[in-house]
């Protein structure tokens, strides 16, 4: 297998595992605490955080994007080449798409359901684009000063932080929120209230190509 093939099959897989963990972790979540909103986020963010640390630890040393937004600002700031962005985007999206539906079987549940989740407002857009800020600073403040050992536990941390700290609960991924239309449950959103989410999404991706330039320029 080519080094291009094996960086493709890692990010399909890797976003896969990560929605069967947003989403299956939803669906368990809300059948365990069916009376307690606050304790199903808290279900679900931890599990999140978890899967994060354990996918970005296991696929790390081959590619552990798992995020057209990261893959995007990877290409922005010089540590992704170009060619390598659409392919990198197209199977994360497949990644996502399938993680979902393997959610959704795995708790019996039809293999798509549109989601009927309403999420829309400046308020969750602007919470959008300050978690898509945020990750990526995370990241490639880490990637640019070579402390990417940390990666895993930082970017777990960061977003099991973030889906009590912004109104959106932080998707903060592309990928994540197409692949997040496909299940009516806990972690769904609504198909059309998904392109707003990603714009907002791909605005903060320029936001922090901006900001990770002027605070960790490479010579």
């Amino acid at each position: 297998m080519t080094s291009r093939s094996r960086i493709l099959l890692a990010e399909g897989l890797g976003t896969a595992l990560l929605l069967i963990g947003v989403v299956g972790s939803g669906i368990m979540a809300a059948r365990l605490s069916p009376n307690d909103v606050g304790l199903q986020l808290f279900e679900n963010a931890a599990a999140t955080a978890a899967v994060l640390v354990a996918i970005i630890a296991t696929f790390g040393t081959i590619s552990a994007d798992f995020n057209p937004a990261v893959t995007i600002g990877a290409w922005l700031l010089g540590h992704r080449a170009g060619r390598d962005v659409v392919p990198m985007i197209v199977v994360q999206v497949i990644g996502a798409g399938v993680g979902t539906v393997l959610a959704n079987l795995m708790f019996d549940l039809d293999v798509v359901s549109w989601s009927t989740t309403s999420r829309s407002g400046g308020d969750l857009w602007l919470s959008e684009v300050v978690a898509t800020v945020g990750l990526l600073l995370v990241v490639f403040a880490l990637v640019r000063t070579g402390r990417t050992a940390h990666l895993p536990y930082v970017v777990g941390a960061y977003i099991g932080g973030a889906y009590y700290f912004t109104s959106s609960t932080s998707f903060a991924n592309p990928a994540v929120t197409a692949g997040r239309t496909l299940s009516d449950t806990f972690a769904g959103i609504d198909p059309s209230c998904a392109p707003m989410f990603i714009v907002m999404q791909l605005v903060g991706v320029g936001v922090a190509v901006i900001l990770l330039r002027a605070l960790f320029p490479i010579d």
